[in-house]
């Protein structure tokens, strides 16, 4: 395995060169950004981010608006809250801790990105699992239990692939051989077996099954969510925008003001009476944005008035590109603006 990496090894902006020794910082933010995010979606927020934040004190002195800003267009925001919040708890301590117990006390980091930061920056002898390296593990070990309830066996499994000894000497490179194994071969669909380093010893290429695992429970269909926002600007072209809570989905960031969202839709009526004023109101269509666990469309209305005194902040119409907005409000953006 550690052969075929030496030689096939992806480039990737936030991993070392080989002999290198990685930054800790990197792999704590490159971790956080790819959860639930393909290598791909990250790289261009990547430069940006750390182009503004180029190492941890920079991060945790920022305030977390502007980290929110940078986030914008990432999803799942609390991975920036709880990044941030690790910067500074980071900073506070004097730097990263270098045991799994002291990672994963860390804000927003557990068991997976624990492992991975400690044996990819700190050659702690562990086997972090993603999605790639539970695929490879139950190929490997041919797990015929559908996940989740294969979680388990499949974790067992990627620990016993790590027992190797060459794995021991090199788990940082190691776990990043699974992961572009997993990436490059072992695929969702279609694996590339041919080209395996670990064909001869996988137990589901053996059986001719490694394209069916491993195997997942049907998955229920996402509910609809609706709601209804709303686009005032006063007579500077300004635009009203307020804060959602803390806590919650898309916590900290910031909104077009809006009705709740709900199992059935909102009528006109019932919508305007939750606008932020009386106003002059004009539907000026919908918007639609898919979440992990709910599809959400959204009723768009503009207004203008002369003075806002609604409660929230007045942002400048054409300078919203700065603001901690996330997708779905970037689209209701667009659709007001036309």
């Amino acid at each position: 395995m550690l052969a075929w990496y030496d030689r096939h090894r992806r480039v990737l902006p936030w991993r070392a060169a080989a002999g290198a020794t990685p930054d800790p910082y990197l792999v704590f933010l490159s971790e956080a950004m790819l959860q639930q995010t393909t290598v791909a979606a990250v790289i261009p927020y990547w430069h940006r981010f750390v182009s503004r934040f180029p190492e941890v004190a920079a991060l945790a002195a920022a305030p977390l608006d502007a980290v929110l800003a940078a986030w914008a267009g990432l999803g799942y925001y609390a991975r920036a809250r709880n990044l941030h919040a690790g910067a500074r708890a980071v900073v506070a301590a004097g730097g990263f801790p270098r045991d799994l117990p002291g990672l994963r006390a860390l804000p927003g980091v557990g068991p997976y990105t624990a492992a991975a930061i400690g044996a990819i920056a700190f050659g702690l002898p562990v086997v972090p699992v993603d999605g790639n390296v539970a695929r490879v593990a139950a190929r490997v070990a041919a797990v015929t239990t559908p996940l989740p309830a294969a979680r388990a066996a499949i974790a067992a499994a990627a620990a016993a692939l790590g027992e190797d000894t060459e794995a021991r000497a090199r788990p940082g490179d190691f776990a990043q051989a699974l992961f572009d194994l997993g990436a490059l071969v072992c695929t969702p669909k279609s694996p590339r077996c041919l080209g395996c380093p670990w064909r001869d010893g996988c137990a589901a290429h053996a059986r001719g099954i490694a394209a069916d695992l491993p195997r997942k429970a049907p998955k229920p269909s996402r509910p609809a969510r609706f709601g209804a926002h709303f686009w005032l600007t006063d007579a500077a072209g300004r635009v009203l925008l307020r804060r959602r809570p803390e806590s919650g989905l898309l916590g900290g960031m910031m909104e077009l003001p809006g009705t709740p969202w709900r199992a059935a839709p909102w009528t006109m009526a019932e919508a305007l009476a939750a606008a932020p004023l009386p106003a002059a109101w004009r539907a000026l269509g919908q918007v639609r944005h898919g979440f992990t666990h709910f599809t959400l469309t959204l009723d768009l209305y503009a207004a203008e008035a002369a003075a806002i005194g609604a409660q929230g902040e007045l942002h400048p119409a054409d300078a919203l590109a700065g603001a901690a907005l996330p997708s779905v409000m970037r689209k209701c953006v667009a659709l007001a603006r036309g």
